[in-house]
């Protein structure tokens, strides 16, 4: 599995991470839930994603368990605060609510998961203070546009943003004209999620993909994967539940594709 610097800090974090959207919703999944996380550690994939939204907080716990043994700083666990609790005291109790679920004393990073009414400095000034409190080791957003991604720069005096997690894959590449650019200027990462979104299953687009995946022993899945990560500073997040689709994720990490793989793509599935 591949690492690349994340953030200003240059930590290095596997270039596929886990997702856990819709994780911890019912108690019948949760052995199935656990086993392919722990999977994807076994394998690599140790940027584990979650919210305090998923689940209502469910998820968080499905984590706990996860990685409960697992040795903690070999991990880079990340969660989110929703937008109506992003006040500032109220992003400090989200916070806690959510290492008390998550069974751990920091997290690697702390995202708000989307613009509200709270004011952005206030949720700014929350997320500075829970680092300087050891809480939260790198602060971020997520689903922020361009002129959000500058008021949320500008409200920070003490620590930089680390990331930006928008919904990223071969059908919706919105953010490459200006977003991108934006955050590779300020070493902000980039984290796609719903990366396998949209993936075709037929037709001329889903031959290029099988094409392509065949002349590399891959799956159309992993090309996909290693396209959306093809640049410094980008990660993405797929979510699996099935061990199979675990095992493919992963393997995504190690797939480089070549200058004309790139391009058959992007003459595929264009950017706007």
């Amino acid at each position: 599995m591949r690492k690349r610097s994340f953030g200003t800090e240059k930590i290095a974090v596997p270039i596929i991470g886990q997702g856990t959207w819709h994780m911890g919703e019912s108690r019948r999944g949760r052995a199935a839930e656990v086993a392919a996380l722990r999977r994807g550690l076994e394998l690599g994939m140790t940027h584990i994603d979650t919210a305090e939204m998923y689940g209502g907080g469910g998820a968080e716990e499905i984590v706990a368990s996860a990685i409960r043994d697992w040795p903690r700083q070999s991990l880079f666990i990340v969660s989110k605060v929703l937008p109506q609790n992003a006040s500032y005291k109220g992003t400090l109790r989200a916070a806690a609510a959510s290492l008390r679920r998550l069974g751990t004393d920091y997290l690697d990073l702390y995202l708000l998961h989307w613009r509200g009414r709270e004011p952005l400095a206030e949720t700014m000034r929350a997320l500075e203070d829970l680092v300087a409190d050891g809480k939260i080791r790198s602060l971020g957003v997520s689903n922020c546009d361009v002129e959000d991604i500058k008021e949320a720069m500008a409200a920070l005096r003490r620590v930089p943003l680390a990331c930006n997690q928008v919904l990223y894959n071969l059908g919706d590449r919105g953010i490459e004209p200006s977003l991108l650019p934006l955050c590779r200027r300020h070493e902000i990462a980039l984290v796609g999620y719903t990366p396998l979104g949209g993936m075709p299953r037929s037709g001329a687009k889903a031959l290029v993909l099988t094409e392509i995946a065949a002349k590399h022993g891959a799956s159309p899945a992993q090309v996909a994967l290693a396209f959306l990560t093809r640049e410094a500073g980008t990660f993405t997040i797929p979510k699996a539940a099935d061990l199979d689709h675990v095992r493919d994720n992963a393997a995504a990490g190690d797939l480089e594709l070549s200058a004309t793989d790139i391009a058959a793509i992007d003459g595929a599935f264009p950017a706007p």
